[in-house]
């Protein structure tokens, strides 16, 4: 037998022997000893699971968001700040964030201006209800055209005709639930808070159209103080966030608000969409079709 064979078959009877031992320790703990205790067995069985999740509209959270749009619906002015954030993704993919902070005063039902400050190149918006400017100061360019004689639908014209779109538009229009429920598939309540706002605030969380929302209602006075979106058809999941401050409702309002003389005297330009295509995250979802109308257009 070649030596190579002798430390082959000694390696062999070496490792049977060490595998035997083991075999042989781990028998000396007895079937009692390895054996689950009966009570423990018991009390795990008895422990009841953790209610599963079940999608749906939960009543709690609509009677908050209910309640916060009628809050808004019944002021007839308003002014209040917000502050924009939203990301944007980077070259070197992880997104970065822009701001932007808007002044917003509005008296109903014709009656609007918007502040825009940065980040970004400043802008002006005016509606008096018979027309509405769009002013970039910087430039000393405005845009000037016809509008229609309620808020709402000024602000559709201002979108569909130049690409004008206010994040924090749903909290001006003349009925937000009717804007929430068209497209309400899920809505439930998350809990409160004391860190948003510097006050409480209840949390709801809902899906409308195709927007994830999770927003911030002060559980006094039911006004919005943050509002997170993602929507559900943007594969990056890209996050967006409104800040809403120094809340004034029904304050007085000067009559000359919605006006400026500086944008009156400012070199004229269409009134029409920029070349540019619309900053990410800065556009209204689209409204859901009746089901009627779905139908007749599949068949």
């Amino acid at each position: 037998m070649t030596c190579a064979k002798v430390l082959s078959s000694a390696l062999l009877f070496t490792v049977g022997v060490l595998l035997a031992a083991g075999s042989a320790g781990q028998q000396t703990t007895t079937p009692a000893q390895s054996a689950p205790k009966a009570g423990k067995t018991a009390a795990a069985a008895k422990k009841p699971a953790p209610p599963a999740f079940v999608p749906g509209l939960e009543p709690r959270a609509i009677d908050i968001l209910k309640a916060a749009s009628a809050r808004l619906a019944g002021a007839k002015a308003m002014a209040f700040t917000a502050v924009v954030s939203y990301e944007s993704p980077s070259r070197l993919g992880p997104p970065l964030v822009y701001a932007t902070k808007s002044q917003v005063t509005l008296l109903r039902p014709n009656k609007l201006k918007v502040i825009t400050l940065g980040d970004g190149p400043p802008s002006e918006f005016y509606y008096d209800g018979k027309i509405m400017m769009a002013f970039a100061p910087t430039e000393n360019l405005v845009a000037v055209a016809d509008a229609p004689p309620t808020i709402d639908a000024a602000l559709a014209a201002a979108y569909d005709s130049a690409a004008i779109y206010f994040p924090f538009a749903d909290v001006m229009v003349a009925d937000p639930y009717k804007d929430i429920a068209d497209g309400l598939k899920h809505a439930f309540y998350v809990g409160q808070s004391s860190v948003v706002g510097g006050t409480t605030t209840d949390i709801v969380a809902y899906v409308t159209g195709n927007v994830f929302v999770q927003a911030w209602i002060g559980a006094e006075d039911k006004l919005p103080r943050r509002v997170y979106a993602i929507y559900l058809n943007d594969r990056l999941r890209l996050r967006h966030v409104l800040e809403l401050s120094n809340w004034e409702l029904d304050g007085n309002v000067a009559a000359d608000a919605f006006a400026s003389a500086k944008a009156a005297s400012a070199a004229r330009i269409a009134f029409a969409r920029p070349d540019a295509t619309d900053a990410p995250g800065m556009k209204p979802q689209p409204k859901a079709k009746p089901a009627k109308a779905q139908a007749a257009k599949t068949q």
